[in-house]
């Protein structure tokens, strides 16, 4: 995670995006919902990227995409996909 913390209103926008795209509600984003996520904040993106993206992202190659793991991503590169 970058040096600079986020401030208390960004992790409540990130948290609302997340659980906007966490569409079965059980905490994490899946492959399914991940695909669901990129094809609205950014309709471009390969789907190449798509699976090599998630990888990067699911630090803990669980097979999901936990708050914290989403939430680096968010602050960090979201808008490189």
């Amino acid at each position: 995670m970058s040096e600079k913390a986020l401030d208390p209103e960004k992790i409540a926008e990130a948290r609302k995006e997340f659980d906007f795209f966490d569409a079965d509600g059980s905490g994490t984003i899946g492959l399914r919902e991940f695909i669901e996520l990129l094809t609205v904040l950014s309709p471009k993106t390969k789907a190449s990227h798509v699976q090599e993206g998630f990888g990067l992202i699911d630090k803990n190659n669980d097979g999901s995409i936990d708050f914290e793991e989403f939430l680096e991503w968010w602050q960090q590169s979201w808008w490189e996909y």
